[in-house]
């Protein structure tokens, strides 16, 4: 579970503008930051099936609000993947 704090970090990491909140980078920060936590979680726990298919389900969130990104603005698409070292 992610704290108020670290959440309000990665939001301020990755916003387009003062108010944003909802913009797809910020969602596939938050998405990136809480996979990363649940896979630390998952090499210490590896029978917690419930929260793996969690995970799974997340992944997939992210990979649609990147497939978007791609499609609306690929400049904005390779920053984003570029700025949190996903895809490779």
């Amino acid at each position: 579970m992610m704290r108020k704090e670290e959440k309000t970090a990665v939001i301020e990491a990755n916003r387009t503008s003062e108010k944003d909140t909802g913009s797809p980078e910020v969602q596939i920060a938050i998405l990136s930051k809480r996979i990363a936590d649940l896979t630390e979680h998952l090499k210490s726990h590896k029978n917690d099936h419930h929260s793996r298919r969690g995970m799974f389900q997340m992944i997939g969130k992210r990979r649609n609000l990147l497939a978007y990104l791609k499609k609306k603005d690929i400049n904005r698409y390779r920053a984003i993947i570029e700025k949190l070292g996903i895809r490779g």
